[in-house]
């Protein structure tokens, strides 16, 4: 699909990050933006964390209680986010943007395996599995939550980091699903050269005219009891 050309989208990098309060603050910006406010795109790392989607209950196997499981609301099973993966939130207009969520779904994949290409790496998607493939194996999870025509969550990219904990679940509800990750496939460039390129391209992706720099702390707006309640 085409996109238009839109106006211009905020980019904040917010370093790392525990899970709840991003989730909370996504959950309010979102509720309470409205048809003119432009969209953002956070970059982060999250510390160690379980998460699971709406529809799972599955619990780590052989958990010793030191990485929480965390319930999402966004779409999927159950996965690790730890240092060392690139985590993007994509809070974006869809409606503005002309786009469903398959077309989103599609975008961040074209996305993520065109950043593989520039080193090299063959990536590929699997039918009815969002998410990017090499080999089999998963580098990249996508996972969404679409409120009013909006969305919010997105996608992490397994760069350089402990997979260990991969290994107590299985990832994205596939039992046997292996993980890897970009230093594992050759890749040896720095993280935050990943994170500038993978961001570089999503913007271009979708059509942005203009890159503003956004605080590199969470909205204040978000941050509000009214809005600690997931969005429904």
């Amino acid at each position: 699909m085409l996109l238009q050309e839109t106006s211009s989208v905020v980019v904040r990098h917010l370093g790392r990050c525990e899970y709840q309060p991003v989730m909370k603050a996504m959950q309010g910006w979102t509720r309470q933006r409205s048809s003119s406010t432009a969209d953002e795109i956070w970059v982060l790392e999250h510390f160690p964390v379980y998460t699971r989607g709406v529809s799972c209950r599955d619990e780590p196997r052989c958990s010793t209680g030191e990485v929480p499981v965390v319930d999402s609301d966004r779409g999927g099973q159950i996965t690790y986010h730890g240092p060392g993966q690139l985590v993007v939130y994509l809070l974006l207009d869809l409606r503005r943007l002309g786009l469903g969520i398959r077309d989103l779904v599609s975008s961040v994949e074209r996305t993520v395996i065109g950043l593989l290409g520039e080193h090299a790496v063959e990536a590929t998607i699997e039918p009815g599995a969002p998410g990017v493939y090499v080999s089999g194996s998963k580098v990249a999870a996508i996972g969404f939550r679409i409120h009013r025509g909006c969305c919010y969550h997105g996608l992490s990219l397994n760069v350089d980091m402990d997979l260990t904990p991969f290994q107590s679940i299985d990832p994205c509800g596939y039992a046997g699903l292996q993980v890897t990750q970009l230093r594992e496939l050759g890749v040896t460039v720095e993280f935050a050269r990943v994170r500038q390129r993978l961001v570089d391209r999503f913007t271009a992706e979708l059509r942005y005219g203009q890159i503003v720099s956004g605080e590199a702390k969470l909205p204040v707006l978000a941050i509000h009891p009214s809005v600690s309640q997931q969005v429904s």
